[in-house]
């Protein structure tokens, strides 16, 4: 049986897809190459996953509930792995209907087919982003999340509660792992680290909302990848868990990492915060510790040098329309 992995040719798909390959588990990675970035972006991350055994890849659009049959219809599946997402806070902003209509729609698609085939096991991609603003930190899961910041927020509570829903109808064991700021080589372009990277790296002026000051909970993806397996092997029931490294940085001094691993200087543009900025990420993760044995390890220096020798070493390609616009991350 296979494992469904929904935005598997994405940065964090990409990743969980070749990890399971690794541990010998059989993958179908369904993606619809959204042209919100270039379409060889994700090409260069499937590069090394395309022929190995286990892996098959089907384009194709999560709301389409005719594919998502015959994908199971093809291939028995074991469990749902969804990471597929219109993702950021500002594209939320800029089309709010086309963020409900992938988010929420797409994600009860996936749901009535675990209903419909029998999946027992459904892991959904959530987000640090459903905390809204908080003056009390960390971040912990039964904390009451009722005031989003965005529409992408918004759609990721609403998520939650949709997987909650099936579990307690239907008993499908449901684990929501609300990610915090994942970062690493594949990133997207047009996500916070990797955009500071090439500006600085051009000698371009780097846009930044505020002062610098806001901190977020950096997370590097090898360490999210590891979370959303354990969560796949060894969660029950329904299950709320932060995947974060619990320890916040100011934005500022990300940027003096990344000046540091390139041997380049910052020419930094502060601009006026953005409508979805929250001050602060932090996540609690006692929970994922205790009933997942998830143990971030790396720390954002060595994340952000591992991100540079990436971007050095010509993986990360051009873009095909550079953007200035810093996309809010998970």
């Amino acid at each position: 049986m296979a494992i469904l992995v929904t935005g598997g040719a994405g940065f964090i798909g990409s990743h969980l897809v070749g990890r399971l390959l690794d541990m010998g588990r059989e993958v179908i990675a369904l993606d619809n190459f959204d042209p919100y970035y270039d379409r060889a972006v994700k090409e260069r991350n499937l590069s090394g996953l395309t022929g190995r055994p286990g892996f098959r890849l089907v384009e194709g659009d999560i709301r389409d509930a005719e594919l998502l049959s015959r994908i199971a219809s093809d291939t028995p599946l074991s469990a749902i792995v969804h990471l597929a997402a219109r993702a950021g806070v500002r594209a939320s902003l800029e089309d709010p209907i086309l963020c409900a209509e992938v988010n929420v729609s797409g994600t009860t698609q996936l749901l009535e087919l675990a209903r419909r085939r029998g999946i027992r096991r459904f892991v959904f991609a959530s987000s640090s982003s459903v905390y809204g603003e908080r003056s009390k930190v960390p971040f912990h899961e039964d904390e009451p999340f009722n005031h989003p910041q965005s529409p992408y927020a918004a759609t990721k509570a609403a998520g939650e509660m949709l997987a909650w829903t099936y579990h307690q109808l239907f008993g499908i064991d449901m684990a929501c792992l609300r990610f915090f700021t994942v970062y690493g080589p594949r990133q997207r372009p047009e996500m916070a680290i990797h955009l500071f990277t090439r500006l600085i790296d051009h000698g371009e002026e780097v846009p930044v909302f505020g002062d610098g000051t806001l901190r977020r909970d950096f997370t590097f993806i090898d360490d999210i990848v590891s979370g959303v397996v354990a969560a796949l092997d060894r969660s029950t029931g329904y299950k709320v868990y932060n995947l974060g490294n619990s320890n916040t940085v100011e934005v500022r001094e990300v940027l003096k990492l990344i000046s540091g691993a390139l041997g380049k200087q910052a020419r930094i543009r502060n601009l006026p915060l953005q409508a979805g900025d929250v001050s602060i990420t932090y996540a609690s993760i006692d929970r994922a510790r205790a009933e997942l044995g998830y143990s971030p390890t790396t720390p954002i220096d060595r994340g952000i040098e591992k991100f540079v020798e990436w971007y050095r070493g010509g993986a990360a390609g051009k873009p095909k329309t550079p953007s200035t616009r810093i996309s809010k991350q998970r």
